[in-house]
C-alpha cells in the first residue's frame, strides 16, 4: 500500500514539475536566442563604429572631408537598414517565443486535465472499492451477529452430558432414600 502511494506521490510530483520544465527549457532557448542576437549586432554596430572614427581620422583636406561626408549619409542608409531589419528579427524571435509559449501552455493545460480527469477516476474507484469492502464487512459482522444467540441458545454436547450425568445421580440418591428426595420419614 505504501509503495502504491508513493509511486503515485511521485508521478504526481513529475506531472507537477514537467510543465515548468517545458517552460524553463523554452525560456532559456529564447534568452539565448536573444542574447545571440544582440552580440551579433553589437559586434556589426561597433565594426561600423570603429570602421566611421579611422575613415574620419584620414581626413586630410577639404577634399577628403566631401567623400567622407558622402560615406557617412551613405553608412546612415545602411545604419537605418540595418536597424529596420534588426527590429524586424527581433519581432520575429518574439513572434516565435509566444507561439511556443502557446504551444507548451495548451499542452500543459490538456495534460492537466487528462491528469485531473484519470486522478478523479482513480479516486471514484477507489472509492467504490472502499465502499464494497464495507459492505462486505457490514454483512459479515450481522450475519456473525444473528448467528451468535442461536449458538448460545443450543446447549454444548459437554453441558448436555452433564447435566445428564447430574440428574441420574439425583435419582440414584433419591431411590436409596426411599424416594423422598434424600429424607428419611419416621
Amino acid at each position: 500500500m505504501q509503495d502504491k502511494t508513493f509511486t503515485e506521490f511521485t508521478e504526481q510530483a513529475e506531472g507537477f514539475f514537467a510543465p515548468m520544465r517545458k517552460i524553463n527549457g523554452l525560456m532559456l532557448d529564447n534568452m539565448e536566442k536573444l542574447t545571440q542576437f544582440q552580440l551579433e549586432s553589437m559586434k556589426r554596430y561597433s565594426q561600423l563604429g570603429t570602421e566611421r572614427l579611422r575613415d574620419a581620422s584620414e581626413v586630410k583636406d577639404p577634399e577628403a572631408m566631401r567623400d567622407f561626408g558622402t560615406r557617412q549619409t551613405e553608412m546612415m542608409n545602411e545604419l537605418s537598414t540595418q536597424l529596420l531589419k534588426d527590429a524586424e528579427a527581433m519581432t520575429e524571435l518574439s513572434l516565435e517565443f509566444k507561439r511556443e509559449m502557446e504551444k507548451v501552455l495548451t499542452d500543459i493545460s490538456e495534460t492537466a486535465g487528462q491528469q485531473a480527469t484519470s486522478a478523479t477516476q482513480a479516486a471514484s474507484e477507489r472509492m467504490a472499492a472502499a465502499t464494497e469492502q464495507a459492505a462486505q464487512q457490514a454483512t459479515q459482522a450481522t450475519q456473525a451477529t444473528a448467528q451468535a444467540p442461536k449458538e448460545a441458545a443450543k446447549p454444548s454436547s459437554s453441558a448436555t452430558s452433564k447435566r445428564g450425568a447430574s440428574a441420574s445421580a439425583k435419582s440414584t440418591t433419591s431411590s436409596k432414600t426411599g424416594g423422598t428426595g434424600g429424607r428419611k420419614t419416621s
